[in-house]
């Protein structure tokens, strides 16, 4: 039988990521806005978009830039803080909460932006995660970003298989694009793709 692991190991809990984030230890961290993520925001049309694990929140300003209305949610209270510092006078577009639990309200988003979230999720939370993302979207809304996708060795991250994704997602979403990414970092590098997934209509 494994063992149960405490919080601070827990990639499911903040305290494992306020660790790590607190101590600088962060290789997924990309310090800019993927290639991948720029050109999508050159041709896609403004709306309301949602950041969960927003992390430093790089991606909060690129999409404020581009006219996007922006929500970001992370619940490690160090990366939060960490992302405020980074954003001036956009600290309103970030949350601390939980994304599984956190209130919305009546708010849906047009899209999510996926990066590093998914695979910092033990895979027992990634149909939950697919049932969150399907009831926070409008209608003919996206979910779009960088999936990862390989062998897991030392977790997390957790990446997904072909096989899995398409069982994960199957119910809810049906995948438009799906093509390499071609800056990742060397923890990922070659095992990234830019994905956009779209809601299956309800």
């Amino acid at each position: 039988m494994a063992e149960e692991k405490t919080e601070s190991e827990d990639s499911s809990r903040p305290e494992f990521w306020d660790m790590r984030y607190a101590s600088g230890e962060t290789p997924w961290d990309f310090h800019d806005v993927p290639a991948a993520l720029k050109a999508f925001l050159r041709t896609s049309q403004c709306g309301s978009v949602l950041i969960p694990g927003c992390g430093a929140g790089y991606e909060v300003r690129a999409f404020h830039e581009a006219g996007w209305q922006v929500t970001a949610i992370d619940f490690s209270p160090v990366a939060v803080e960490r992302a405020r510092s980074e954003l001036g006078a956009l600290v309103s577009c970030v949350v601390q909460g939980d994304f599984f639990t956190h209130d919305f309200g009546r708010r849906r988003f047009d899209l999510i932006y996926e990066r590093t979230f998914l695979c910092a999720l033990p895979p027992r939370l990634w149909p939950a995660y697919v049932n969150r993302m399907a009831e926070l979207l409008r209608p003919n809304g996206k979910l779009v970003g960088i999936f990862l996708y390989g062998e897991e060795s030392n977790p997390p991250p957790y990446p997904l298989s072909l096989e899995k994704a398409g069982e994960l997602f199957k119910e809810k979403f049906s995948v438009i694009k799906s093509v390499p990414v071609s800056d990742s970092l060397p923890i990922f590098q070659g095992n990234e793709r830019w994905q956009e997934w779209a809601l299956i209509g309800r």
